[in-house]
């Protein structure tokens, strides 16, 4: 042993195990090594700063288990420690475990065995098997801990990555070792000595085994739980499932597997999980194996057949006949196999001539519109929350239209249901938008048409029919496939170790994800374990610790022998799976902008809480009323207006006085998609009746600002709404002020509080007051061309009166778009945690404060009068300018007359505080994006024009089924319970042996024994009479032993008087040995006629044939010879 252990900790271990050279019985688990001292007073040597941890795996010395021979099924005994230690691998360093050898004392056997063996560990209760937490190898052992950071390894963070982290790890601790070390030897050689010091090296690291031997003990690891994962993975069921196929997976078969599969295809169902992956040579006909495979495992299961499969290809009908795939799946007669939609709208996008083209985001957009349709209550639901959203915000003149571009794709996603059209709405639909965008009007500014008629004709005229509608797809989850074998190449056994490994969890996961219950604090994937946790906790509390948990049925596959021979035409059954994340579909995306309106981003970004949207805009939102959308509804009503704020509210939000009508009840209108009304805030009166046709005649008393939604593109009258209802919409709120709130600065020319109609103007979104604030930019860029540093009083009068002209939608605060991250939601190191556990947006503010020392920029589409200064200045300044030798581009000329005019009104203080007015910062990056997207926007816009081009909110006619509703447990699997492995707990059923008594202590006379056993007495007892007496006695006095048989009387004590001559030496008188007496014989009491033989069971008789010869029995059913000649070689083996 002290081979393999090293030599600094032979010392303490030898004090720790072994005690009179004979082992000691109070041995623990685990034993922490000496400290180094805190003083010390000698040379200091290395050995307690370098020494290792020890496990002692003694299950039958510690817990006294009862285990047994696996030949002859005896008991096993202790036959003392292993003659050899090993040194366990750990996350910062190594430790040692010594082991015993436990014997099997048969005489037929005399097998021995360690108990870390396989045969012993099998036979121990989980839990206990549990503490010995390592994996043994030919020289090494590798900890639980190491191992479990195995787990889930990728490309970016594979075994290699795990060993330069273990080498940086151990290097670390030893190097502090070391440090500690050399600190104590420096500082006793500073003391002063007579001779020189001499201190002994210290011991050398040891290495960190390679990136490969990780691999294989992680592959015994997985072995080790290979009958859960089998179990596990067979157990899944579905009833929609959905094919797809990849190649990119089998570049990574290595070794006598490379290039025999080019094929894996995977199947799952409705919740993600995987049911089957196959590796094959071909993707077509080497599916039959896995196609029968599974059709056994539903029929063995007793689970009811798929209803639908959703593919790529192979779902077309022939000629006359049916689909490949029907054909294949022939099993299942009732199975409908369609395509996915995916895959459907990737075909109809090859019919495109690129995907460069201006209209193409518009025309993918455009098809899922032909092909979805939303539920109309959950619809209704969301504009309403949208509405009053945009309420809160303080945007005017609220449309319909306006509410459904303000509606993300995300938030359709997430608050609605949806589902497809059918077969014959679809093709309607689509056949519709292809007849829209296949001629002139799908050209762009260049004259390239959009769709390549042949193409799409071809495409069209061979799918019609067959590919109507489908599901998501496999598409996401073959991108990650990879991820789940760590490194670049692996051999056949551990790809589908590896691949095993992941289907495992991904399943655990996708089946937690289905169900309503609470997630728990712990994750195992580890399901004998949680067995025996719910095993016992059901015994002990009556209750499962872990009720989420369901034991998987009984392996119904192949077994996996032969998981290392070579694959030539690989039909096994390969189970994989991917962590599925976002990712941008493969050459289209859906555009979240209406196209058939010209319209920028949006004015604002969507804040997260309704109340930190109120709670910012308090005093600038009163309550305004919603008008006609530019585009005409089906029905051609104007929209119920809001009731206008307190008078209180609104004076404080402006001074122009207006005139409050006489209420009056509202029309109804119908929402933009006809199917179902979309709610509204109570309704505001209109100053007067509308007619039947929604044209209303110009009030006899003119308002306090006229209508602001004149007509833009060239409607009938019937179809505009009414002028005077849209003056009182965009003026709602402003009350007459009195005098003293009236501002006492020079009212600007031509600044009146009425404007003329043929003034009024909207801006691209539909929105009133844009005339009010072209004149506050057209003021503020004629500032430009002052050559003072400030303004004087007569234009900042004129700044306070244009500003208080605006409606209050321009005048409330700017909301900056957030541009953190809360946490990182994509990518590889993407955050797993859905709690914040740190305030989001702090990392970026110390960026933006150490790095820069100006402001963060942000893009003139901040707001409305920003974006009208900018869009003048590119009006102004068209092309670069030649300044001397150099040139001064166009966009450094429009910062620099825009940085001029925010200087000039930064630093007028009466500007400031009687406004709210806020010029952002602005640079040239986000200048040219803003441009950029402007242009965009407008070409695409101008494409669109003359587009009969579907809403892009479509609802439903009816209403869509109630959504699934997750259950509250997983359901239990159908078919037999999987049975785990769980030996039922033997601590303290060993049958020790019994130590006889050694033979000094039987034949030690007795005063000898009493003398050695007698304890010491702390104060002197009364002596016996006689027992001592003075010199001069007579002869015949002896010292005698203390009598028991009465009790001595209360005398004084006696004792000798000194003398100086003639003393009697103290002799005792030798006692005669005790006579010994014979033992009773002990009765033993016959439960049988006979012994039973030990290897047939039967009777030990001469009637059964049996016979014994000096201990050894012969037992005719196991031995060849005949009696006579067993006995004959018996004698001559005694005689030899």
């Amino acid at each position: 042993m002290k081979k393999t252990i090293p030599q600094q900790d032979q010392r303490w271990i030898a004090s720790t195990l072994w005690r009179n050279q004979r082992l000691r019985q109070d041995l623990k688990l685990w034993y922490e090594p000496p400290v180094p001292a805190l003083i010390y007073n000698q040379a200091p040597t290395p050995d307690r700063f370098f020494t290792h941890r020890l496990l002692v795996w003694m299950p039958y010395h510690l817990w006294q288990v009862r285990v047994f021979c696996p030949v002859c099924r005896r008991h096993l005994t202790g036959y003392g420690i292993h003659k050899r230690a090993r040194q366990v691998l750990d996350v910062d360093r190594y430790y040692l475990m010594v082991t015993e050898t436990l014997w099997c004392n048969s005489p037929d056997c005399k097998t021995n065995y360690l108990s870390t063996s396989k045969t012993i560990l099998d036979q121990l209760s989980l839990p206990l098997r549990g503490e010995f937490c390592l994996i043994l190898t030919r020289k090494y052992a590798c900890d639980i801990r190491v191992i479990r950071m195995l787990r889930e390894r990728t490309l970016g963070n594979s075994s290699t990555r795990l060993v330069k982290q273990l080498r940086e790890n151990h290097g670390e601790q030893w190097l502090q070792r070391l440090a500690r070390y050399l600190e104590v030897c420096g500082d006793f050689a500073d003391r002063p000595s007579l001779f020189p010091v001499d201190f002994q090296e210290p011991p050398q690291p040891v290495a960190v085994p390679t990136n490969r031997w990780l691999l294989t003990v992680y592959g015994k690891d997985l072995m080790s739980r290979m009958g859960h994962i089998k179990a596990r993975i067979t157990s899944t069921f579905g009833s929609i499932f959905k094919m797809d196929s990849t190649k990119k997976i089998t570049k990574k078969l290595a070794g006598h597997a490379k290039g025999t599969a080019l094929w894996l295809t995977s199947i799952s169902n409705e919740v993600g999980q995987i049911l089957i992956s196959v590796l094959t040579a071909q993707e077509g006909p080497g599916l039959d194996q896995m196609v029968s495979d599974l059709i056994a495992r539903y029929t063995q299961a007793g689970v009811a057949p798929p209803q639908i499969l959703y593919v790529d290809c192979g779902c077309c009908v022939e000629a006359g006949g049916e689909s490949k795939l029907k054909t294949r799946f022939s099993g299942w007669p009732d199975l409908v196999v369609r395509l996915d939609i995916y895959h459907f709208l990737r075909r109809l996008a090859g019919g495109c001539i690129t995907d460069a083209h201006h209209l193409y985001p518009t025309f993918m957009a455009s098809l899922s519109v032909c092909i979805f349709e939303w539920d109309p209550a959950d619809v209704a639901l969301l504009r309403m929350a949208k509405r009053e959203q945009l309420r809160q915000e303080g945007v005017p003149a609220i449309t319909d239209s306006l509410v459904d571009r303000r509606i993300s794709k995300d938030e359709l996603a997430l608050y609605c249901r949806r589902r497809t059209r059918g077969e014959e709405a679809t093709i309607r639909l689509i056949d519709r938008l292809l007849e829209q965008l296949m001629g002139h009007k799908g050209r762009d500014l260049l004259g390239v048409p959009l769709l390549d008629r042949e193409r799409m004709e071809h495409i069209c005229g061979f799918r019609r029919g067959t590919c109507a509608r489908g599901s998501t797809s496999l598409e996401s989850f073959h991108c990650h496939l990879n991820r789940f074998i760590p490194g670049t190449q692996a051999n056949s056994l551990n790809f589908q170790l590896y691949l095993l490994e992941g289907l495992n969890r991904w399943n655990q996961d996708r089946a937690a994800a289905a169900t309503i219950q609470k997630q728990s604090a712990f994750l195992s994937y580890s399901g004998d374990l949680v067995q025996c946790v719910n095993t016992h906790s059901t015994k002990v509390f009556g209750r499962t610790f872990v009720p989420s948990f369901r034991p998987p049925a009984q392996y119904t596959g192949k077994p996996m022998q032969d998981m290392d021979q070579e694959s030539e035409d690989t039909d096994e059954l390969l189970e994989d799976v991917g962590i599925e994340e976002e990712q941008e579909d493969e050459g289209f995306q859906d555009y979240a902008r209406d196209p058939t309106m010209a319209s920028l981003e949006d004015l604002t970004a969507f804040l997260s809480t309704t109340a930190a949207q109120s709670s910012s805009h308090t005093s600038v939102h009163p309550a305004p009323a919603p008008v006609q959308p530019c585009l005409p509804s089906a029905s051609g009503a104007p929209s119920p207006a809001p009731s206008p704020p307190p008078p209180a509210q609104s004076s404080a939000s402006g001074a122009i006085p207006a005139p409050s009508p006489p209420p009056s009840p509202p029309p109804a209108q119908s929402s933009a998609s006809g199917a179902i009304p979309a709610p509204s805030p109570p309704p505001l009166p209109p100053p007067a009746q509308s007619s039947a046709t929604g044209a209303v005649p110009p009030p006899s008393s003119p308002p306090a600002l006229p209508s602001t939604t004149g007509p833009i593109s060239a409607p009938s009258p019937a179809q505009l709404p009414d002028r005077a209802e849209a003056a009182q919409t965009s003026t709602s709120g402003l009350q007459p002020a009195p005098a003293s709130a009236q501002p006492s600065a020079v009212t600007a020319p031509g600044a009146t509080s009425q404007v003329p109609v043929e003034e009024l103007a909207v801006d691209e979104h539909c929105m009133p007051g844009m005339e009010r604030v072209d004149r506050l930019a057209e003021f503020l860029v004629g500032l430009r061309k002052q050559t003072s540093l400030v303004i004087g009083t007569q234009d900042a009068s004129t700044i306070i009166a244009l500003w208080k002209d605006l409606l209050p939608f321009d005048q409330a605060k700017v909301v900056f778009s957030a541009r953190h991250q809360d946490k990182l939601k994509t990518g590889r190191f993407r955050t797993t945690k859905q709690r914040v556990e740190f305030t989001p947006g702090v990392e970026s503010v110390r960026r933006c404060a150490i790095s820069t020392s100006g402001s963060p920029a942000q893009w003139p589409d901040c707001c409305r009068l920003v974006e009208s200064i900018f869009i003048r200045l590119c009006n102004i300044h068209r092309s670069p300018v030649k300044k001397m030798k150099g040139t001064l581009t166009r966009w450094t000329l429009i910062l620099s007359d825009y940085r001029k005019i925010r200087q000039l009104v930064l630093s007028n203080g009466a500007v400031m505080h009687a406004t709210t007015l806020q010029m952002v910062e602005v640079n040239q990056t986000t200048l040219i994006q803003w441009h950029n997207k402007r242009v965009k926007v407008h070409d695409v816009s101008l494409l669109c024009q003359g587009v009969d081009l579907p809403h892009r909110v479509p609802v439903a006619a009816e209403a869509l089924p109630s959504a699934n509703v997750r259950p509250a447990v997983a359901p239990q699997q159908p078919g037999v319970e999987h049975t785990y492995h769980l030996p039922e707990s033997t601590v303290g059923q060993a049958k020790l042996k019994r130590r006889a008594p050694t033979a000094a202590a039987v034949t030690a006379p007795p005063a000898v024994r009493l003398r050695v056993e007698a304890q010491r007495q702390l104060f002197p007892r009364p002596a016996p009479a006689g027992l001592f007496q003075l010199h001069g006695a007579p002869a015949a006095s002896t010292v005698r032993g203390p009598s028991s048989s009465s009790t001595p009387t209360p005398t004084p004590f006696v004792f000798a008087v000194p003398q100086g001559f003639g003393v009697i030496p103290f002799t005792p008188v030798p006692l005669a040995p005790p006579t010994p007496q014979p033992a009773a014989p002990k009765t033993r009491t016959r439960t049988g006629e006979s012994n039973n033989c030990r290897k047939c069971g039967e009777h030990r008789t001469a009637a059964t044939g049996h016979s014994q010869y000096k201990g050894h029995v012969f037992c005719p059913s196991f031995e060849t010879l005949t009696k006579q000649q067993w006995l004959a070689n018996k004698r001559e083996e005694d005689k030899k």
